[in-house]
């Protein structure tokens, strides 16, 4: 079966008047699918915070780094599932 983007999670960028990009609505974005995980659209980020990493984390090479506003994580919170 193929995962499907299932909800937004918080309100859509235009609806938080993110910037740089309201009107082209290309801000960072939660998606819960329907495999029960969650996709980011987010600033990649790998390169500048990698090495920065506590020695109890650590990412696969297929893995990437990725940062969301506060505002967008903040907006979603209600929309998290406690379980």
């Amino acid at each position: 079966m193929e995962v499907e983007i299932v909800r937004r999670l918080g309100k859509a960028p235009r609806q938080r008047r993110s910037s740089p990009s309201v009107n082209a609505g290309t801000c960072p974005d939660i998606f819960e699918l329907s495999d029960g995980n969650f996709a980011i659209i987010g600033t990649e980020a790998t390169e500048a915070l990698d090495g920065q990493l506590p020695a109890d984390a650590s990412r696969a090479d297929y893995e990437r780094i990725v940062v969301i506003s506060r505002e967008t994580l903040i907006e979603a919170k209600k929309d998290i599932p406690d379980a």
